[in-house]
């Protein structure tokens, strides 16, 4: 039997319901794993571990959500699981939510 040996005990901290915020992260953005693994830098493998729960997912994977630019508006739900919408901050339920708002904010825009 192989054991594994955490030599950074820093990054064993998230536990496994991370893996199921970033599924629903990658899911409302409407990208596959392989998409999801190119923006984010993060390996596929990785995250189909953590979606599948084989891995708890790691503050350096968390941070580089967080700090994504595309991602950014999901950071204080993933960490925290609150909202601020006032300040940008969704979860991703509101992801589609906000786009339809805007879509029928719009004036200007032709129905069709």
């Amino acid at each position: 039997m192989k054991m594994f040996v955490d030599n950074n005990p820093q990054e064993k901290i998230m536990s496994s319901h991370y893996g199921e915020k970033l599924k629903k992260i990658r899911t409302v953005e409407g990208l596959t794993q392989p998409q999801f693994a190119s923006e984010t830098g993060v390996s596929l493998g990785a995250i189909r571990n953590y979606e599948t729960g084989q891995r708890d997912v790691g503050i350096s994977v968390i941070d580089k959500i967080v700090n994504h630019v595309r991602f950014k508006k999901y950071a204080l739900w993933l960490i925290t699981n609150s909202i601020a919408p006032e300040s940008g901050q969704i979860a991703p339920a509101l992801a589609h939510y906000k786009q339809e708002e805007e879509k029928f904010s719009d004036p200007d825009r032709k129905m069709d």
